[in-house]
């Protein structure tokens, strides 16, 4: 979070972020974090079901782009190539998505 860019204002994590750590450095930063606790946590947090559950939905897009073989074993040797072919499975999962839809 200290690379230079845009404040986040939300970190969205899964179970193994949940560590008291980790918490109070996002509320020191001012970030609001939507992490599930732990079962063993003696004081559950209420998290927005809604905003977690765009996190699943980036979890399932990169699960799809990793199917193309390419993209998993990462053979291309720069970031550039690398990039673009990204933009190649990204387009062919959003063509997919229209072309079914209709």
């Amino acid at each position: 979070m200290d690379e230079p860019g845009p404040r986040p204002r939300v970190l969205l994590a899964d179970k193994g972020y949940d560590a008291d750590l980790i918490l109070a450095d996002l509320e020191a930063r001012g970030v609001a974090a939507v992490i599930p606790a732990k079962r063993n946590r003696k004081v559950q947090p209420v998290i927005d079901r809604h905003i977690y559950g765009l996190r699943n939905l980036v979890e399932r897009c990169f699960s799809k782009l990793k199917h193309s073989r390419r993209l998993a074993t990462r053979y291309d040797k720069t970031a550039d190539s690398f990039l673009g072919f990204v933009l190649v499975a990204s387009i062919r999962l959003w063509i997919r998505h229209f072309a079914h839809t209709t």
